[in-house]
């Protein structure tokens, strides 16, 4: 089987690497020059890291962590006030915490005799897919994956806007990689502004700190300027975040200041992606490309490896020659109803962590303070404590990749 992958970011590389152990021969474009080593804290969980571990990459992954050793909340006054480390139950780093650019390298060179090249989608039908690449060639493929992201071209080029439904969160994000100041920690330092403002710090094993910004507008003006950012270049976002987060307090003026240096500015609109049919003859969606949780489930990379392995165990049981038809209503059934679960986020989230008001703060506060009480109790976390980050209870298993490793 020839297959083009669209996206050398997580699930594009994850797909290509078991789909070649199938024996398929795979083509993988990604449209930036070079691999982008940029980008913010993710985690696996659950069965995701059980698909690194058959990829023999959990060493890897663990000598990248980000060195972070938990949250902690950030009072009015720029103190901290309620922690939450690493092993406890409510925190929010994982033990597998990794930076996005990193983990990418790592699939990256476990798949870089797999060839990187620019194209422009041409056309496709149902015998085969026909690719234009940017020098001019025209190359045949019997399946091509739309692997690019929540923002996917190759989505909106190949399937009919009825098939995808696009989500908004009413929030807004914005990262930036900023110096490394002696009085830095390795925590995720968590301040919350008012006027639903939000502001985190988290270190990388890089030397700097991940910024980000986060809001909620609170009325309709704000809605609109924050639309049209979106939509904008990346001065008129920066003008935005300046005037919105002057007065925010805390850091947010050494962020400010620092923004315009940063290699690594993203304007994210925090949307969900809900596809009714993740493919359309020959071409299938993996990854953010088809279910983008948004960063507020904290479960994307994890959907994105788990897909990628799912969709290439039904590819792999495929006879020679045989329309992949079969095998993508199969990826599709078996994943979706895991997927519409993981996507379900409750509906105080995510204002509850945006307070307008100084008494919605004081409360939060209050609640997060007896909170991490709480969890540093051994015997309540250890009760009332996460699964196990391990649990490969929904991974399906697949003869071709029954002996990989296990690192």
């Amino acid at each position: 089987m020839r297959v083009l992958i669209s996206g050398a970011g997580i699930a594009g590389p994850t797909l290509a690497w078991f789909l070649a152990k199938a024996g398929a021969r795979i083509t993988i474009v990604e449209k930036s020059h070079t691999l982008l080593r940029h980008g913010q804290h993710v985690d696996m969980r659950g069965s995701a890291i059980r698909v690194i571990k058959k990829m023999g990459l959990m060493d890897q992954v663990r000598r990248n962590h980000t060195t972070e050793k938990g949250a902690q909340f950030i009072n009015p006054k720029g103190r901290p006030f309620a922690l939450f480390p690493v092993r406890s139950t409510a925190s929010f780093t994982a033990e597998t915490e990794i930076l996005r650019g990193d983990l990418a390298a790592i699939l990256h060179e476990a798949t870089k005799d797999h060839p990187n090249v620019n194209y422009l989608m041409s056309s496709n039908d149902d015998d085969t897919v026909k690719v234009k690449l940017s020098h001019g060639e025209v190359q045949e493929f019997d399946l091509l994956v739309a692997a690019d992201g929540q923002w996917s071209k190759v989505r909106k080029q190949c399937f009919p806007p009825e098939y995808v439904n696009v989500v908004p969160l009413g929030m807004y994000a914005v990262y930036c990689t900023v110096p490394r100041l002696p009085s830095d920690n390795d925590w995720c330092n968590i301040y919350q502004a008012l006027g639903s403002r939000f502001i985190s710090l988290r270190p990388d094993p890089h030397g700097t700190i991940r910024a980000m910004f986060t809001r909620m507008p609170c009325n309709d003006a704000q809605k609109k300027a924050w639309q049209e950012a979106s939509r904008s270049d990346r001065q008129t976002q920066e003008e935005l975040l300046r005037r919105e987060f002057a007065d925010a307090g805390w850091q947010a003026r050494r962020l400010l200041d620092a923004m315009d240096e940063a290699p690594d500015f993203y304007f994210h609109v925090i949307e969900q992606i809900k596809m009714s049919k993740w493919s359309n003859s020959r071409v299938v969606c993996v990854g953010d490309a088809a279910y983008a949780p948004s960063p507020l489930s904290g479960i994307g990379t994890s959907l994105a490896i788990t897909g990628a392995y799912v969709l290439a165990g039904e590819l792999s049981k495929l006879d020679n020659g045989e329309h992949p038809a079969k095998a993508l209503e199969a990826y599709d059934s078996t994943l979706h109803p895991f997927v519409e679960e993981m996507q379900k986020i409750p509906s105080f989230v995510p204002a509850i962590a945006h307070p307008e008001t100084a008494w919605k703060r004081y409360l939060l506060h209050s609640f997060v303070w007896a909170l991490s009480k709480v969890v540093a109790i051994p015997w309540l976390g250890n009760r009332y404590g996460r699964e196990s980050s391990d649990d490969n209870s929904s991974l399906p298993r697949y003869t071709s990749f029954d002996d990989e490793g296990s690192k």
